[in-house]
């Protein structure tokens, strides 16, 4: 067990700005009955991370956010929904992981990443990391991963797919990207131009310049689009997939998801807004693409824990490629 009896953590108290985010000295938590303690170092600022904080969520779902949230205060005080660390200490009867592993994990609507301890289910979303990876590049595999994996796991791509990746330069988008091509598939990527490079390198066969054309009206055909902006509603882009083809909402508005089964029934074409619940094996799959040089890590910037304030403030620009890395340790 641990000797530290307290922690440092990026605590929010009001929902808000970058600035409603500080450091505070917390009890470092012990882990329960099947439970890991995970001695964070590294974890990433993700779009989830600044929605929750800004209260900044889709048209119609203030409600149902609130009950996960908080209504008047956060529910979870500290953000963060993946984190990569090394095994302080394990509760009792847990014998999946002991002292000294390299881990990864995946904590969701439980938060806890940012802060420089954190638990986590033995049983749940977390195995070994990568071999080839540092920590920090290892988080990446996490957020982004899991919830593209999530999607795909629903259809079927393989060789010669044509898949479209709207919002291809984020997190979930360069996941997307490079799951599609391992599977065999023919990808597009809209992004801007600048972003270009990074997407081609990779695996994207063409690129789409949101600035300068519109996709929906360019007349391409795909079997699937991954919408991970949440301006590509179905009624938008339906003569745009393929019969029997597939639209998945990565971001959507409450609309968007109470017809997306009547449109599924209606037009023969998968809509979805549900990821599923991706865990251990998902995050397995993605250490193993990584280790055998498939899967690539995408990071944009790093920031120490101290500089959580701006790393949420680059978050808030909507800029980033990739995953914003929050380093716990180095």
């Amino acid at each position: 067990m641990t000797t530290d009896t307290t922690m440092t953590a990026a605590v929010y108290r009001r929902f808000g700005g970058p600035e409603q985010v500080h450091l505070e000295q917390r009890p470092t938590p012990s882990p329960r009955p099947g439970e890991v303690l995970i001695r964070v170092h590294a974890s990433t600022v993700s779009i989830a991370d600044h929605r929750s904080r800004a209260r900044d969520i889709p048209a119609g779902l203030g409600l149902l956010a609130a009950a996960g949230l908080g209504v008047f205060r956060p529910k979870h005080p500290i953000l963060g929904m993946d984190a990569a660390g090394v095994v302080e200490a394990v509760g009792s009867g847990v014998t999946a992981f002991t002292a000294g592993d390299r881990v990864i994990a995946a904590m969701g609507g439980a938060f806890g990443g940012h802060a420089e301890y954190v638990c986590v289910p033995a049983d749940g979303a977390i195995t070994r990391a990568p071999a080839s990876m540092t920590l920090e590049e290892a988080v990446t595999l996490v957020f982004g991963g899991i919830t593209a994996l999530g999607f795909f796991g629903q259809i079927t791509i393989g060789p010669g797919t044509s898949v479209l990746v709207n919002g291809a330069s984020g997190a979930v988008g360069t996941a997307a990207i490079q799951l599609a091509k391992h599977l065999g598939a023919d990808v597009t990527a809209v992004t801007s131009e600048g972003n270009a490079p990074l997407v081609t390198s990779l695996g994207a066969d063409r690129v789409v310049d949101y600035t300068r054309q519109d996709f929906a009206e360019g007349g391409g055909m795909y079997d699937v689009i991954v919408d991970c902006v949440g301006n590509a509603p179905f009624s938008r882009v339906e003569a745009s997939i393929n019969p029997g083809g597939a639209l998945l909402l990565v971001i959507s508005d409450l609309w968007s998801m109470l017809r997306s089964r009547g449109q599924s029934r209606r037009s023969g074409k998968l809509v979805t807004w549900n990821v599923g619940t991706p865990g251990a094996d998902e995050l397995a799959h993605l250490v193993s693409l990584a280790d055998a040089g498939r899967f690539q890590a995408v990071i944009d910037r790093s920031f120490d824990l101290a500089d959580i304030v701006e790393a949420h403030r680059y978050v808030d620009t909507g800029r980033k490629r990739g995953n914003v890395v929050l380093v716990t340790r180095r």
